[in-house]
C-alpha cells in the first residue's frame, strides 16, 4: 500500500559512522534527505495529497480493500502458525498503512481551500471511521490474536506493551460480550463516529460576523482595525467571532461593554443550531456504550487507559484545585471589579463573563505597565519562528532546513526538514500552515501525517506532521505581529511537532505523541518556559523596526508578575472546562434526560463566571470530541510540566542547560508511548514526581 504516499525507494543499509554524503545545508529536498538517511537505515516521505475528490475516494476505497486483505490474512492463520509477527505486529502494520490515507484526507477536511475537497474528505473520514470501528469486531482476526495470546510467549519491552494493549483494545471494544451485546456496541460506536465527525465539521464551518462602528471598537488597536477585511467602510468594521485573534483583540481591548458582550455571546453561540441536538445524541451514545461494556460512566471508560485511571480521580483533582484557587480567584475578581467601578463610576458594578479579559488586560497595563499590544513589535512572526528554531537547534542538537513542498494547499504553506546536528541523521519533516482563512480549522494543533515506525526488514520510517495555527495575518504595512502569549502558543504547538519527529518508537502505535492523553501536553507545556527566560528571548525578541531594541528585562519581570496576578482567573476558567467535560461524561443518562446546554452553562457559571442563558458554549467546545473526558489532562500535564521544569530551574545554566535538554529529548520525546509515562517522568526527574512546584506556580502555598 506504499503507493498511496510519496516515497522514494532506497536500498537498505546498516547504520554506520561514515560521514554523510551531503552537507546538512544541502538537504532541502525529500530526495537529498533520503540519500542522507541511507546510512541510518531510515527513510522519509511526504503525503501524496489528492486534489481531485474522485481520486480521493478511489484511494480511500483502495486503502480499505488492502487493509481488509491484510486482516483476512491474519484471520486465515492456523493455530499452529500464529506468531508475534503475523498477528500483533501485522495489525500494527495495517493500521499504519491505513492511517497514511486517513491522516492526509483528514488534514484536507480541515485545511483545503476547495469546498468540494472538504466536503468529500468529510464523507470519506466518516467512511473510514465506520470501517475502523468494524476492525475491533472481526472475530476471525481476534481468534488468531487469542491463539497467539494462549502461547504465552516470552515478550519484553515495546513488543510486550504492543501485545498487552492490543488485547486490552479487544476487551474494551466488547469482544468478551455475548453476540447480541457485541453487535449493539459496534452499531453504537459507528453511529458515534459519524456524529462526532459532523460535530467537528460544524465547528470548523461555524461563522459569526459582527458589524461595528469606530465608537463600538474604541480601545481596539489600529493595527487590528486597519487589517485586511476588518475595515469595510469609513466608519464600519467587520469582526469575526469565530476567528480567535479577532475575538481576543476585541475582548481584551474594547472599552464598550456592549461590544464585548456581543462578541462573547456570538462566540459562545457558534454552531448552536447544528450541534446542540448532536451533542445530546453523542453523550447518550457514549453512555450506552460505557454501560454495555461494564463501565459506570464514559469518563471511567476513557480515563481507564490514562494516568488518572478513572473518572473520579480526574474530577477530584480538578475540584481540589478549584477549592485551592478560591481565595486567589476571589481576590482577582475583586481587583477587576475595582477597575470597573473606577472606569464606569458605578459602585455596584459586577464582573461578567465578557469583562474578565478586558479588565485583566487593564490591570496588566495600569499596575504592571504591560501592554500586550505594544509588546507585539518585539515578536514579528517570522523572527519569532526562526528564533524558536535556533533555540531548539541549540538545546536539542537539531537543524531545521527549509524545503519546497511538492504540493501546496495554500500559497503561504511552508515545509521544513529536521536533522540531528551531530550525526546528520534526518529525523522527519513538518508543514507550517499558520494563518487564518475561511473554511480552515480555527484553533491551534498538530496533525500527524506519517508516524514513525520500524518495518519488518529493519528500515525505519521517519515521521511527518503539520502544524495548523491561526496567528494574526500580515498586512500591507506590517508583518504578522504576535503577542507574548501567542509566542508561548507557538513554542507549545511546536513542542508537539518535536515530540512526534524525535520519536524512536518501534511500532507506529507508540510513535511520538501517542501517549496517554493526560500526559501528551506535558512535553509541550514544558517548552513554554523558554519564552519566559530573558537569555532565550534575547536571541530573537527585538523590535522589528529597530533590531537593536531588545525586550527590556523590566518588561519581562512585569510580565511574570502580571501572569501571577491573573493566574487564578486563568486556571479557574481552565478548570471550568475540565469539570464541564468530566461532569457531562459522568452525569449523562441513557435516553438523553440530561439537558446538555443547561447543565453545561450551569457548571461554567458555578466554577467560573455566570454564562448568558441563551448561549450554547458546549456546541463550540471542540474538545468534547477527541479529548472527551480528557480536558482535565491540560491541568494534569501542567502539574507534570512544572515539576519537569525544576530540572532546568535548579541548574546554574537554567534554560540553556544542554545536558538537561538532551535528557529531555532522550527520556521524554524519543520513547513516545513505548514505555509507561510514569517511568519516563521518573527517569527524567531522577525521583518521584511532585505536585508542589505546580501549586507554587499558581499561587497555592
Amino acid at each position: 500500500m506504499r503507493n498511496v504516499i510519496y516515497i522514494l525507494t532506497l536500498s537498505i543499509m546498516t547504520a554506520c559512522q561514515t560521514t554523510p554524503e551531503y552537507t546538512p545545508n544541502s538537504l532541502t529536498t525529500v530526495q537529498t534527505l533520503n540519500q542522507a538517511a541511507k546510512p541510518f537505515n531510515s527513510m522519509l516521505a511526504l503525503p501524496d495529497f489528492e486534489t481531485d475528490p474522485a481520486v480521493m475516494e478511489q484511494n480511500m476505497e483502495m486503502t480499505i480493500a488492502h487493509a481488509n486483505a491484510a486482516l483476512d490474512k491474519v484471520a486465515s492463520l492456523s493455530v499452529s502458525d500464529v506468531n508475534f509477527q503475523n498477528t500483533i505486529r501485522a495489525l500494527d502494520d495495517l493500521s499504519y498503512e491505513a492511517d497514511l490515507t486517513a491522516s492526509r484526507i483528514y488534514l484536507m477536511k480541515e485545511t483545503s481551500q476547495d469546498p468540494a475537497i472538504r466536503e468529500k474528505a468529510t464523507q470519506l473520514i466518516k467512511r473510514y471511521q465506520d470501517w475502523a470501528v468494524g476492525l475491533d469486531y472481526r472475530e476471525d482476526v481476534y481468534r488468531s490474536v487469542k491463539a497467539y495470546a494462549d502461547l504465552q510467549a516470552d515478550l519484553s519491552g515495546e513488543d510486550k506493551k504492543l501485545f498487552e494493549e492490543t488485547l486490552r483494545d479487544y476487551k474494551r471494544a466488547g469482544l468478551s460480550l455475548d453476540e447480541k451485546e457485541r453487535t449493539e456496541v459496534e452499531k453504537l460506536r459507528k453511529e458515534l463516529s459519524a456524529l462526532s465527525t459532523d460535530f467537528d465539521s460544524n465547528i470548523t464551518q461555524a461563522q459569526a460576523t459582527l458589524e461595528f462602528t469606530g465608537d463600538d471598537l474604541k480601545g481596539v488597536p489600529n493595527s487590528f482595525l486597519e487589517g485586511d477585511g476588518v475595515k469595510t467602510g469609513n466608519d464600519t468594521y467587520s469582526v469575526k467571532a469565530n476567528v480567535t485573534w479577532h475575538f481576543i483583540n476585541v475582548m481584551e481591548n474594547a472599552q464598550s461593554e456592549a461590544t464585548r458582550r456581543r462578541m462573547k455571546e456570538a462566540r459562545y453561540s457558534l454552531a448552536g443550531e447544528k450541534n446542540a441536538a448532536l451533542l445530546q445524541s453523542i453523550l447518550d451514545l457514549r453512555t450506552r456504550i460505557a454501560h454495555l461494556l461494564g463501565y459506570a460512566t464514559w469518563a471511567d471508560y476513557q480515563t481507564e487507559v490514562k494516568m488518572a485511571g478513572n473518572g473520579d480521580t480526574a474530577l477530584n483533582f480538578l475540584k481540589e484545585l478549584k477549592e485551592g484557587l478560591q481565595p486567589k480567584f476571589d481576590a482577582e475578581l475583586e481587583t477587576y471589579r475595582a477597575l470597573k467601578v473606577q472606569e464606569t463610576g458605578d459602585p455596584n458594578a459586577r464582573i461578567h463573563l465578557w469583562d474578565w479579559r478586558y479588565f485583566s488586560n487593564q490591570l496588566k497595563k495600569k499596575e504592571y505597565n504591560v501592554d500586550a499590544e505594544q509588546l507585539r513589535v518585539y515578536f514579528p512572526y517570522e523572527q519569532s519562528l526562526q528564533g524558536m528554531f535556533r533555540i531548539y537547534e541549540n538545546m536539542f542538537g537539531l537543524q531545521f532546513n527549509k524545503m519546497e513542498p511538492p504540493y501546496k494547499w495554500v500559497d503561504d504553506l511552508e515545509l521544513y526538514g529536521v536533522l540531528d546536528a551531530e550525526t546528520g541523521e534526518p529525523m522527519g519533516m513538518f508543514y507550517l500552515d499558520m494563518f487564518p482563512r475561511d473554511g480552515k480549522f480555527n484553533h491551534f494543533a498538530q496533525f500527524g501525517l506519517i508516524a514513525g515506525k520500524e518495518f519488518g526488514d529493519g528500515l525505519y520510517q521517519r515521521p511527518c506532521v503539520a502544524l495548523i495555527c491561526n496567528f494574526p495575518s500580515p498586512t500591507e504595512d506590517a508583518p504578522s505581529l504576535l503577542s507574548h502569549n501567542e509566542v508561548e502558543t507557538l513554542f507549545h504547538e511546536f513542542g508537539h511537532a518535536l515530540h512526534s519527529i524525535l520519536t524512536r518508537a518501534k511500532h507506529s502505535r507508540f510513535s511520538g505523541t501517542s501517549v496517554p492523553r493526560d500526559f501528551v501536553e506535558a512535553p509541550s507545556q514544558m517548552l513554554e518556559n523558554w519564552v519566559w527566560d530573558k537569555k532565550q528571548l534575547d536571541g530573537f525578541a527585538a523590535d522589528y523596526r529597530d533590531s537593536s531594541k531588545k525586550i527590556p528585562s523590566a518588561i519581562l519581570d512585569q510580565l511574570k508578575a502580571a501572569r501571577l496576578a491573573t493566574i487564578g482567573t486563568f486556571y479557574r476558567r481552565q478548570l471550568s472546562f475540565g469539570i464541564l467535560d468530566l461532569e457531562l461524561h459522568s452525569q449523562s443518562k441513557v435516553g438523553g434526560s440530561l439537558d446538555v446546554i443547561q447543565t453545561s452553562n450551569q457548571i461554567l457559571s458555578d466554577v467560573f463566571l455566570p454564562v448568558p442563558e441563551e448561549t450554547t458554549f458546549a456546541t463550540y467546545f471542540g474538545h468534547l470530541t477527541g479529548y472527551d473526558a480528557g480536558y482535565y489532562g491540560y491541568a494534569w500535564a501542567d502539574a507534570i510540566a512544572a515539576d519537569m521544569a525544576t530540572v532546568f530551574e535548579g541548574s546554574e545554566l537554567k534554560y540553556n542547560d544542554k545536558e538537561a535538554a538532551k535528557r529531555l529529548r532522550e527520556s521524554i520525546y524519543a520513547p513516545g508511548g513505548s514505555r509507561n509515562a510514569n517511568d519516563l517522568i521518573l527517569e527524567f526527574l531522577g525521583r518521584e514526581r511532585s505536585l508542589a512546584p505546580f501549586l507554587k506556580s499558581i499561587g497555592i502555598e
